[in-house]
Protein backbone atom coordinates (compact mmCIF):
# COMPACT_ATOMS: atom_id res chain seq x y z
CA UNK A 1 0.00 0.00 0.00
CA UNK A 2 2.86 2.36 1.00
CA UNK A 3 4.83 1.73 -1.92
CA UNK A 4 4.65 4.89 -3.94
CA UNK A 5 5.02 6.89 -0.75
CA UNK A 6 7.95 4.59 0.90
CA UNK A 7 9.71 5.70 -2.60
CA UNK A 8 8.91 9.49 -3.02
CA UNK A 9 9.98 9.95 0.63
CA UNK A 10 13.12 8.29 -0.15
CA UNK A 11 13.37 9.93 -3.01
CA UNK A 12 13.42 13.26 -1.23
CA UNK A 13 15.83 11.81 1.64
CA UNK A 14 18.25 10.42 -0.89
CA UNK A 15 19.69 14.18 -0.79
CA UNK A 16 20.43 14.37 2.81
CA UNK A 17 21.42 10.65 3.60
CA UNK A 18 25.49 10.66 3.28
CA UNK A 19 25.23 14.81 3.90
CA UNK A 20 28.42 15.46 7.07
CA UNK A 21 26.62 19.09 7.75
CA UNK A 22 23.12 20.07 6.77
CA UNK A 23 22.04 23.53 5.82
CA UNK A 24 18.65 25.38 6.37
CA UNK A 25 18.14 25.24 2.69
CA UNK A 26 18.47 21.38 2.48
CA UNK A 27 16.12 21.27 5.12
CA UNK A 28 13.88 23.35 3.43
CA UNK A 29 14.11 21.42 0.19
CA UNK A 30 13.62 17.81 1.99
CA UNK A 31 10.73 18.68 3.95
CA UNK A 32 8.88 20.39 0.98
CA UNK A 33 9.61 16.69 -0.92
CA UNK A 34 8.06 15.48 1.62
CA UNK A 35 4.93 17.46 1.57
CA UNK A 36 4.09 16.33 -1.68
CA UNK A 37 4.60 12.99 -1.09
CA UNK A 38 2.50 12.91 1.90
CA UNK A 39 -0.10 15.00 0.02
CA UNK A 40 -0.10 12.80 -2.93
CA UNK A 41 -0.45 9.59 -0.52
CA UNK A 42 -3.38 11.55 -0.24
CA UNK A 43 -2.78 12.18 3.34
CA UNK A 44 -5.26 15.03 5.19
CA UNK A 45 -4.09 18.36 4.45
CA UNK A 46 -3.61 19.36 8.44
CA UNK A 47 -1.99 16.17 9.15
CA UNK A 48 0.56 16.73 6.71
CA UNK A 49 1.09 20.49 7.32
CA UNK A 50 1.38 19.65 11.19
CA UNK A 51 4.33 16.49 10.38
CA UNK A 52 6.44 18.85 8.12
CA UNK A 53 6.24 21.84 11.11
CA UNK A 54 7.58 18.99 13.71
CA UNK A 55 9.98 17.51 11.04
CA UNK A 56 11.91 21.18 9.97
CA UNK A 57 12.04 22.03 13.82
CA UNK A 58 13.54 19.35 14.73
CA UNK A 59 15.62 19.15 12.06
CA UNK A 60 16.85 22.06 12.43
CA UNK A 61 17.16 22.55 16.35
CA UNK A 62 19.97 21.56 18.41
CA UNK A 63 19.20 17.83 18.55
CA UNK A 64 23.11 16.34 17.86
CA UNK A 65 23.69 13.00 17.98
CA UNK A 66 26.96 11.55 17.93
CA UNK A 67 26.65 8.46 16.43
CA UNK A 68 24.82 9.64 13.38
CA UNK A 69 25.60 12.12 10.96
CA UNK A 70 23.44 15.73 10.38
CA UNK A 71 21.37 13.45 7.04
CA UNK A 72 21.25 10.28 9.06
CA UNK A 73 19.48 12.13 11.81
CA UNK A 74 17.09 13.69 9.27
CA UNK A 75 16.52 10.14 8.55
CA UNK A 76 15.58 9.28 11.99
CA UNK A 77 13.69 12.12 12.88
CA UNK A 78 11.52 11.25 9.66
CA UNK A 79 11.01 7.48 10.79
CA UNK A 80 9.85 8.69 14.24
CA UNK A 81 7.93 11.57 12.89
CA UNK A 82 5.68 8.73 11.09
CA UNK A 83 5.34 6.35 14.15
CA UNK A 84 4.10 9.16 15.95
CA UNK A 85 1.40 9.68 13.06
CA UNK A 86 0.03 6.74 13.63
CA UNK A 87 0.09 6.54 17.17
CA UNK A 88 3.78 5.37 18.64
CA UNK A 89 3.32 2.70 20.07
CA UNK A 90 1.03 -0.59 19.31
CA UNK A 91 -2.57 -0.28 21.58
CA UNK A 92 -3.13 -3.78 22.20
CA UNK A 93 -6.08 -5.46 23.66
CA UNK A 94 -7.17 -5.91 27.45
CA UNK A 95 -9.36 -8.38 28.64
CA UNK A 96 -11.90 -8.41 31.45
CA UNK A 97 -10.89 -9.87 34.81
CA UNK A 98 -14.25 -12.15 34.97
CA UNK A 99 -16.47 -13.11 33.09
CA UNK A 100 -16.42 -12.79 28.90
CA UNK A 101 -14.63 -9.89 27.02
CA UNK A 102 -17.05 -7.88 24.61
CA UNK A 103 -15.83 -6.40 21.88
CA UNK A 104 -18.33 -4.57 19.37
CA UNK A 105 -17.45 -3.67 15.92
CA UNK A 106 -19.02 -1.18 13.79
CA UNK A 107 -18.56 -0.03 10.33
CA UNK A 108 -19.88 0.75 6.52
CA UNK A 109 -20.74 -1.96 4.73
CA UNK A 110 -18.13 -3.62 2.45
CA UNK A 111 -15.38 -2.45 4.64
CA UNK A 112 -14.53 -6.40 6.13
CA UNK A 113 -16.33 -6.00 9.17
CA UNK A 114 -17.63 -9.34 9.00
CA UNK A 115 -14.76 -10.78 8.23
CA UNK A 116 -12.89 -8.80 10.80
CA UNK A 117 -15.23 -10.56 13.43
CA UNK A 118 -14.08 -14.33 12.20
CA UNK A 119 -9.87 -12.77 12.26
CA UNK A 120 -10.37 -11.03 15.53
CA UNK A 121 -11.66 -14.46 16.81
CA UNK A 122 -8.79 -16.38 15.47
CA UNK A 123 -6.09 -14.09 16.51
CA UNK A 124 -8.11 -14.25 19.92
CA UNK A 125 -7.88 -18.13 20.09
CA UNK A 126 -4.37 -18.08 19.54
CA UNK A 127 -4.09 -15.79 22.51
CA UNK A 128 -6.21 -18.41 24.62
CA UNK A 129 -9.23 -17.61 24.41
CA UNK A 130 -12.33 -18.94 23.77
CA UNK A 131 -14.18 -16.93 21.39
CA UNK A 132 -17.76 -16.40 20.31
CA UNK A 133 -19.63 -14.57 17.77
CA UNK A 134 -22.87 -12.46 17.51
CA UNK A 135 -24.64 -11.75 14.23
CA UNK A 136 -26.52 -8.63 15.06
CA UNK A 137 -27.17 -7.53 10.98
CA UNK A 138 -30.57 -7.84 10.97
CA UNK A 139 -30.72 -6.00 7.42
CA UNK A 140 -28.74 -8.48 5.34
CA UNK A 141 -29.67 -12.11 5.54
CA UNK A 142 -26.16 -12.67 3.23
CA UNK A 143 -24.11 -11.23 6.26
CA UNK A 144 -25.70 -13.61 8.89
CA UNK A 145 -24.97 -16.91 6.36
CA UNK A 146 -20.94 -15.26 5.90
CA UNK A 147 -20.68 -15.13 9.52
CA UNK A 148 -21.90 -18.87 10.40
CA UNK A 149 -19.48 -19.66 7.70
CA UNK A 150 -16.50 -18.12 8.84
CA UNK A 151 -17.41 -19.72 12.37
CA UNK A 152 -17.93 -22.94 10.91
CA UNK A 153 -14.55 -23.11 9.14
CA UNK A 154 -12.97 -21.32 12.53
CA UNK A 155 -14.78 -24.03 14.99
CA UNK A 156 -16.53 -20.74 16.63
CA UNK A 157 -19.69 -20.95 17.78
CA UNK A 158 -21.87 -18.19 15.99
CA UNK A 159 -25.61 -16.85 17.92
CA UNK A 160 -28.49 -15.41 15.68
CA UNK A 161 -31.99 -14.92 15.32
CA UNK A 162 -32.22 -14.39 11.71
CA UNK A 163 -33.76 -10.83 11.01
CA UNK A 164 -36.52 -9.86 12.55
CA UNK A 165 -35.44 -9.54 16.07
CA UNK A 166 -34.28 -6.50 17.44
CA UNK A 167 -29.95 -5.83 17.05
CA UNK A 168 -30.11 -5.04 20.61
CA UNK A 169 -32.00 -7.76 21.86
CA UNK A 170 -29.86 -10.42 20.05
CA UNK A 171 -26.75 -8.96 21.51
CA UNK A 172 -28.07 -9.05 25.13
CA UNK A 173 -29.35 -12.50 24.76
CA UNK A 174 -25.58 -13.89 22.92
CA UNK A 175 -23.57 -12.36 25.62
CA UNK A 176 -25.76 -14.31 28.05
CA UNK A 177 -25.30 -17.31 25.66
CA UNK A 178 -21.79 -17.01 25.49
CA UNK A 179 -21.33 -16.55 29.47
CA UNK A 180 -23.86 -19.25 29.83
CA UNK A 181 -21.67 -21.22 27.84
CA UNK A 182 -18.36 -20.79 29.26
CA UNK A 183 -17.02 -18.84 26.10
CA UNK A 184 -14.70 -15.75 27.41
CA UNK A 185 -14.41 -13.64 24.54
CA UNK A 186 -17.36 -12.16 22.56
CA UNK A 187 -17.40 -10.13 19.02
CA UNK A 188 -20.55 -8.45 18.56
CA UNK A 189 -21.04 -7.95 14.85
CA UNK A 190 -23.53 -5.17 14.00
CA UNK A 191 -24.94 -3.93 10.69
CA UNK A 192 -23.41 -1.55 8.32
CA UNK A 193 -24.75 1.08 5.91
CA UNK A 194 -23.54 2.22 2.31
CA UNK A 195 -23.45 5.74 4.16
CA UNK A 196 -23.24 6.94 7.69
CA UNK A 197 -26.89 7.79 8.98
CA UNK A 198 -28.94 8.99 12.00
CA UNK A 199 -30.71 6.06 11.96
CA UNK A 200 -27.66 3.71 11.79
CA UNK A 201 -25.84 5.17 14.82
CA UNK A 202 -29.15 5.35 16.86
CA UNK A 203 -28.98 1.56 16.36
CA UNK A 204 -25.49 1.38 17.43
CA UNK A 205 -26.21 3.27 20.59
CA UNK A 206 -28.85 0.91 21.32
CA UNK A 207 -26.70 -2.42 20.97
CA UNK A 208 -24.20 -0.75 22.83
CA UNK A 209 -25.96 0.09 25.67
CA UNK A 210 -27.37 -3.19 25.36
CA UNK A 211 -23.80 -5.54 25.14
CA UNK A 212 -22.07 -3.04 27.49
CA UNK A 213 -18.98 -3.39 25.54
CA UNK A 214 -15.20 -3.23 27.09
CA UNK A 215 -14.69 -1.96 23.44
CA UNK A 216 -15.85 -0.69 20.48
CA UNK A 217 -13.62 -0.91 17.27
CA UNK A 218 -14.72 0.86 13.51
CA UNK A 219 -13.56 -1.18 10.92
CA UNK A 220 -11.83 0.80 8.10
CA UNK A 221 -10.95 -0.11 4.53
CA UNK A 222 -7.88 2.38 3.83
CA UNK A 223 -9.10 1.95 -0.30
CA UNK A 224 -11.66 4.47 0.48
CA UNK A 225 -8.90 7.07 1.17
CA UNK A 226 -9.73 10.73 2.46
CA UNK A 227 -13.45 9.55 3.05
CA UNK A 228 -11.91 6.82 5.43
CA UNK A 229 -11.11 9.98 7.47
CA UNK A 230 -14.98 11.63 6.73
CA UNK A 231 -16.30 8.11 8.19
CA UNK A 232 -13.86 7.85 11.17
CA UNK A 233 -15.10 11.07 12.57
CA UNK A 234 -18.74 10.90 11.66
CA UNK A 235 -18.33 7.26 14.24
CA UNK A 236 -16.44 8.62 16.32
CA UNK A 237 -19.31 11.14 17.75
CA UNK A 238 -21.81 8.86 17.69
CA UNK A 239 -20.46 5.44 18.20
CA UNK A 240 -17.47 6.62 20.39
CA UNK A 241 -15.30 3.59 19.34
CA UNK A 242 -12.35 3.46 21.49
CA UNK A 243 -10.09 1.75 18.58
CA UNK A 244 -9.31 1.02 14.99
CA UNK A 245 -9.24 -2.03 12.48
CA UNK A 246 -7.85 -1.13 9.32
CA UNK A 247 -8.76 -3.57 6.64
CA UNK A 248 -7.03 -4.06 2.96
CA UNK A 249 -3.83 -3.07 3.54
CA UNK A 250 -2.48 -5.32 0.88
CA UNK A 251 -4.20 -3.09 -1.48
CA UNK A 252 -3.08 -0.40 -4.07
CA UNK A 253 -4.58 2.29 -1.68
CA UNK A 254 -1.90 5.44 -1.19
CA UNK A 255 -1.95 5.08 2.14
CA UNK A 256 -3.34 8.48 3.34
CA UNK A 257 -6.27 6.70 5.57
CA UNK A 258 -3.31 4.92 7.65
CA UNK A 259 -1.70 7.94 7.89
CA UNK A 260 -4.51 10.51 8.78
CA UNK A 261 -6.98 8.84 10.81
CA UNK A 262 -5.33 8.45 14.22
CA UNK A 263 -4.35 12.27 14.33
CA UNK A 264 -7.85 13.57 12.70
CA UNK A 265 -9.80 11.16 15.69
CA UNK A 266 -7.25 10.88 18.70
CA UNK A 267 -8.25 7.47 18.09
CA UNK A 268 -5.91 4.07 18.27
CA UNK A 269 -5.06 1.94 15.31
CA UNK A 270 -5.56 -1.36 17.02
CA UNK A 271 -5.40 -3.77 14.18
CA UNK A 272 -4.29 -4.42 10.28
CA UNK A 273 -5.72 -6.92 8.38
CA UNK A 274 -4.17 -7.73 5.09
CA UNK A 275 -4.69 -10.46 3.02
CA UNK A 276 -7.80 -12.76 2.41
CA UNK A 277 -6.51 -15.40 4.57
CA UNK A 278 -8.13 -15.40 8.50
CA UNK A 279 -4.87 -16.11 9.76
CA UNK A 280 -3.56 -12.54 8.00
CA UNK A 281 -4.29 -10.12 11.02
CA UNK A 282 -2.43 -8.57 13.60
CA UNK A 283 -1.63 -5.66 16.31
CA UNK A 284 -0.65 -2.51 14.22
CA UNK A 285 2.63 -1.46 14.91
CA UNK A 286 3.66 2.40 14.46
CA UNK A 287 6.74 1.90 14.55
CA UNK A 288 7.48 -1.32 12.00
CA UNK A 289 4.98 0.50 9.77
CA UNK A 290 7.38 3.24 9.65
CA UNK A 291 10.37 1.42 8.78
CA UNK A 292 8.32 -0.56 5.96
CA UNK A 293 7.32 2.88 4.63
CA UNK A 294 11.12 3.84 4.64
CA UNK A 295 12.94 1.25 3.35
CA UNK A 296 14.34 -0.22 6.71
CA UNK A 297 12.00 -3.62 6.51
CA UNK A 298 9.93 -4.73 9.54
CA UNK A 299 12.51 -7.83 10.89
CA UNK A 300 10.19 -8.32 14.11
CA UNK A 301 7.12 -9.04 11.96
CA UNK A 302 9.03 -11.50 10.09
CA UNK A 303 10.37 -13.44 13.08
CA UNK A 304 7.31 -13.38 14.53
CA UNK A 305 5.46 -15.20 11.09
CA UNK A 306 8.17 -17.29 11.01
CA UNK A 307 7.83 -18.75 14.62
CA UNK A 308 4.12 -19.20 14.02
CA UNK A 309 4.72 -21.54 11.32
CA UNK A 310 8.60 -23.09 12.15
CA UNK A 311 9.56 -25.52 14.10
CA UNK A 312 12.91 -24.20 15.91
CA UNK A 313 14.82 -27.77 15.82
CA UNK A 314 13.29 -28.64 12.30
CA UNK A 315 14.52 -24.90 11.38
CA UNK A 316 17.90 -25.43 12.88
CA UNK A 317 18.71 -28.69 10.89
CA UNK A 318 17.36 -27.38 7.29
CA UNK A 319 19.82 -24.60 7.82
CA UNK A 320 22.67 -26.75 8.56
CA UNK A 321 21.16 -28.69 5.47
CA UNK A 322 21.43 -25.55 3.67
CA UNK A 323 24.74 -24.22 4.15
CA UNK A 324 26.42 -28.00 3.79
CA UNK A 325 24.59 -28.04 0.06
CA UNK A 326 22.71 -31.09 0.88
CA UNK A 327 19.28 -29.57 0.74
CA UNK A 328 16.87 -31.74 -1.64
CA UNK A 329 13.77 -30.14 -3.32
CA UNK A 330 12.27 -32.46 -0.52
CA UNK A 331 13.82 -29.96 2.02
CA UNK A 332 12.91 -26.75 -0.62
CA UNK A 333 9.04 -27.90 -0.72
CA UNK A 334 8.71 -28.18 2.77
CA UNK A 335 10.03 -24.65 3.42
CA UNK A 336 7.65 -23.03 0.44
CA UNK A 337 4.83 -24.57 1.98
CA UNK A 338 5.74 -22.90 5.66
CA UNK A 339 6.65 -19.53 3.69
CA UNK A 340 2.84 -19.69 1.78
CA UNK A 341 1.15 -19.93 5.68
CA UNK A 342 3.23 -16.55 6.43
CA UNK A 343 1.00 -14.62 3.78
CA UNK A 344 1.73 -13.15 0.56
CA UNK A 345 5.28 -13.28 -1.03
CA UNK A 346 5.76 -9.59 -1.78
CA UNK A 347 4.17 -8.36 2.19
CA UNK A 348 7.22 -10.87 3.18
CA UNK A 349 9.88 -9.43 1.01
CA UNK A 350 8.57 -5.79 2.10
CA UNK A 351 9.59 -6.73 5.34
CA UNK A 352 13.38 -7.04 4.90
CA UNK A 353 15.44 -4.33 5.05
CA UNK A 354 16.82 -2.63 1.68
CA UNK A 355 14.95 -5.63 -0.39
CA UNK A 356 11.59 -4.16 -0.72
CA UNK A 357 13.25 -0.96 -2.73
CA UNK A 358 15.39 -3.29 -4.45
CA UNK A 359 12.51 -5.04 -5.57
CA UNK A 360 9.95 -1.70 -6.44
CA UNK A 361 10.24 -2.65 -10.72
CA UNK A 362 9.78 -6.21 -10.12
CA UNK A 363 6.12 -7.56 -10.22
CA UNK A 364 5.99 -10.54 -7.76
CA UNK A 365 3.31 -12.92 -8.58
CA UNK A 366 2.31 -15.53 -5.72
CA UNK A 367 0.74 -17.57 -8.04
CA UNK A 368 4.66 -18.30 -9.25
CA UNK A 369 5.21 -20.50 -6.14
CA UNK A 370 2.42 -22.44 -6.90
CA UNK A 371 3.50 -23.43 -10.19
CA UNK A 372 6.83 -24.27 -8.58
CA UNK A 373 5.01 -26.32 -6.34
CA UNK A 374 3.54 -27.66 -9.13
CA UNK A 375 6.27 -29.25 -10.49
CA UNK A 376 8.28 -30.32 -7.66
CA UNK A 377 5.34 -32.17 -6.54
CA UNK A 378 5.19 -34.26 -9.98
CA UNK A 379 8.37 -35.17 -9.23
CA UNK A 380 9.07 -38.74 -7.17
CA UNK A 381 10.21 -38.89 -4.16
CA UNK A 382 13.45 -40.32 -5.20
CA UNK A 383 13.36 -37.30 -7.84
CA UNK A 384 13.10 -34.93 -5.26
CA UNK A 385 15.63 -36.36 -2.92
CA UNK A 386 18.03 -36.89 -5.35
CA UNK A 387 17.86 -33.84 -7.82
CA UNK A 388 20.81 -35.23 -10.16
CA UNK A 389 18.10 -37.36 -11.46
CA UNK A 390 16.38 -34.58 -13.05
CA UNK A 391 18.87 -33.99 -15.35
CA UNK A 392 17.51 -36.61 -17.48
CA UNK A 393 15.71 -34.89 -20.11
CA UNK A 394 12.60 -37.95 -20.19
CA UNK A 395 12.53 -37.01 -16.61
CA UNK A 396 11.82 -33.31 -17.34
CA UNK A 397 9.49 -34.50 -20.16
CA UNK A 398 7.32 -36.73 -17.52
CA UNK A 399 7.07 -34.00 -14.88
CA UNK A 400 6.53 -31.36 -17.22
CA UNK A 401 3.38 -33.25 -18.26
CA UNK A 402 2.38 -34.17 -14.85
CA UNK A 403 2.40 -30.33 -13.72
CA UNK A 404 1.05 -28.63 -16.76
CA UNK A 405 4.41 -26.75 -17.56
CA UNK A 406 7.21 -27.14 -20.33
CA UNK A 407 9.79 -29.26 -20.08
CA UNK A 408 12.36 -26.08 -20.53
CA UNK A 409 10.42 -24.41 -17.17
CA UNK A 410 11.43 -27.57 -15.59
CA UNK A 411 15.13 -27.87 -16.50
CA UNK A 412 15.13 -23.91 -15.94
CA UNK A 413 14.09 -24.57 -12.16
CA UNK A 414 16.54 -27.58 -11.81
CA UNK A 415 19.25 -25.41 -13.04
CA UNK A 416 18.82 -22.59 -10.90
CA UNK A 417 18.53 -25.41 -7.69
CA UNK A 418 21.70 -26.42 -8.39
CA UNK A 419 23.18 -22.98 -8.39
CA UNK A 420 21.50 -21.79 -5.20
CA UNK A 421 22.97 -25.31 -3.38
CA UNK A 422 26.28 -24.13 -4.51
CA UNK A 423 26.20 -20.52 -3.50
CA UNK A 424 25.20 -22.01 -0.26
CA UNK A 425 27.77 -24.72 0.14
CA UNK A 426 30.42 -21.86 -1.18
CA UNK A 427 28.72 -19.28 2.08
CA UNK A 428 28.68 -22.11 4.74
CA UNK A 429 32.50 -23.21 3.66
CA UNK A 430 31.80 -26.60 2.31
CA UNK A 431 32.04 -28.48 5.22
CA UNK A 432 31.62 -28.83 8.86
CA UNK A 433 32.86 -25.70 10.86
CA UNK A 434 33.85 -24.00 7.77
CA UNK A 435 33.46 -20.06 7.47
CA UNK A 436 32.03 -18.28 4.24
CA UNK A 437 34.96 -17.23 1.68
CA UNK A 438 33.74 -13.84 1.87
CA UNK A 439 36.62 -12.38 0.15
CA UNK A 440 35.81 -14.22 -3.06
CA UNK A 441 32.74 -12.46 -3.27
CA UNK A 442 29.14 -13.34 -3.35
CA UNK A 443 27.72 -15.20 -6.53
CA UNK A 444 24.58 -13.73 -7.97
CA UNK A 445 20.91 -14.79 -6.38
CA UNK A 446 19.71 -17.06 -9.49
CA UNK A 447 16.71 -15.63 -11.04
CA UNK A 448 13.51 -16.36 -9.82
CA UNK A 449 11.23 -18.85 -12.14
CA UNK A 450 7.92 -18.08 -14.00
CA UNK A 451 8.32 -14.06 -12.84
CA UNK A 452 6.43 -11.50 -14.70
Amino acid sequence: MFETLGERLNKALDGVRGSGNLTEDQVKKVTKEIRLALLEADVNFRVVKEFVANVRERATGAEVSKALSPGQQVVKIVNEELADLMGGTAHKLSYAKSGPTVVMLAGLNGHGKTTAAGKLALFTRKQGKNPYMIACDTYRPAAIEQLKQIGKELGVPVYEEGTDAKPEEIAERGIKAARDGGYDFVIVDTAGRQVVDLEMMDEIKRVREAARPHSVMLVLDVVTGQNAVEVAEAFREYADYDGIILTKLDGDARGGAALSVVKVTERPIRFASEGEKMSEFDYFYPDRMAGRILGMGDVLTLIEKAEEQMDRDAAQEQSKKLMSGKFTFEDFLQQMQMIKKMGPISGLLGMIPGLGNQLKDVEIDDRMMGRVEAIITSMTKKERQNPKLLQNPSRARRIARGSGSTQQDVQKLVKQFNEMQKMMKKMGGGKKGGMPNLGAGMPKLPKMPFRR
